[in-house]
């Protein structure tokens, strides 16, 4: 059974990614230490609120260094929502800094007439990466569940794994690059497709296991 971290940092509730990863065979835990992180086979990052509140309690729990590191190091890891934003350089919604793991901003919608911010509800993904594991067996063009008034502009467009169209602007809604994922809907509130991503997720990271124990 693998094990998942998943990150505790007061933005959001985790018990809906924890049942679905749970559902999937993985052991979850949820924490805030730095050695749960080191420990764990794969981290997943969730959130929900604002960006600045977000980094201001990782930065609190000292947790900036220790995803950095997982990542640099090649743990999978998932981000889900504001998970994926605070991963950027830094948003339009506030003044902190984020993370800087991955090169860009996170953009405001633009107003539109009889566009709805937020965009909030089930929309269809379109698939960028189209090969990527945790796409496996959902079909062409799933609906998932969105609830976010920004979106990641990564400087490199080749990292977005999936896109979303809201009015007339098509946005980032999934990135990929090495062992990183993060995801700007919410999987765990995405019924049947939001399952199999997270079940895909877990056998990535069984898959993975299995070869570091084979080495």
């Amino acid at each position: 059974m693998v094990s998942i971290a998943v990150i505790d940092y007061d933005m959001g509730n985790l018990h809906s990614a924890c049942k679905g990863l749970e559902n999937a065979g993985a052991k979850t835990t949820v924490t805030d230490s730095h050695v749960d992180l080191a420990a764990a086979d794969a981290i997943v990052l969730p959130g929900v609120g604002a960006f600045d509140p977000a980094v201001q309690h990782l930065r609190s729990r000292h947790l900036v260094e220790p995803i950095k590191a997982a990542i640099a190091s090649g743990k999978p890891f998932l981000g889900i929502c504001l998970g994926l934003q605070i991963l950027f350089n830094g948003s339009e919604e506030g003044t902190e800094p984020g993370l800087g793991i991955i090169p860009g901003m996170v953009r405001r919608f633009r107003s539109e007439p009889d566009i709805v911010i937020p965009h909030m509800g089930w929309n269809t993904l379109s698939f960028k990466q189209t090969e990527l594991p945790i796409w496996q067996g959902l079909g062409e063009h799933p609906y998932v569940y969105f609830v976010h008034s920004f979106y990641v502009d990564p400087v490199d467009p080749q990292i977005r794994a999936a896109t979303v169209t809201h009015g007339s602007q098509e946005v980032t809604a999934a990135i990929a690059r090495d062992n990183l994922v993060a995801v700007q809907f919410h999987p765990e509130k995405s019924s049947t497709a939001g399952l199999k991503i997270l079940s895909n997720f877990v056998s990535l990271v069984a898959t993975k296991t299995r070869s570091a124990v084979a080495v």
